[in-house]
């Protein structure tokens, strides 16, 4: 498989995400060219199959935008206000076409990791 896909896991409940909205950005320098805006099912990943693939699934700079503070307030974690995470902006390349880039967001309201999965 080729393109780019995306989980996320709330390490805070142990389980996934679902509704966290991810916005996909192609950078141009520091200009950002909104691509498209998913949420999360309630396996944490996002229904449809790769959020980029095919013709639009090209070699660049790119940006996921992950709105974990609505996220979160959403799942009645005791946040401060405001609270110390909000939108997560995870920007990456894609250099090969030809492979399968998948971009994870462990998250916790005062943390998260991320790394390039399979």
């Amino acid at each position: 498989m080729t393109g780019l896909t995306t989980h996320v896991l709330d390490t805070a409940l142990g389980k996934p995400a679902q509704g966290l909205r991810i916005q996909l950005m192609r950078m141009n320098g520091e200009e950002a060219e909104l691509i498209k805006t998913v949420f999360t099912n309630d396996d944490g990943r996002v229904d449809g199959g790769p959020m980029l693939a095919g013709d639009a699934f090209q070699v660049g700079q790119y940006q996921l935008l992950f709105h974990a503070g609505d996220y979160l307030k959403g799942t009645g974690a005791p946040l401060a206000e405001p609270a110390f995470l909000d939108v997560i902006p995870i920007r990456f390349g894609i250099s090969d076409t030809t492979a399968h880039y998948h971009v994870p967001l462990l998250l916790s309201p005062y943390g998260y990791s991320t790394y390039r999965g399979s």
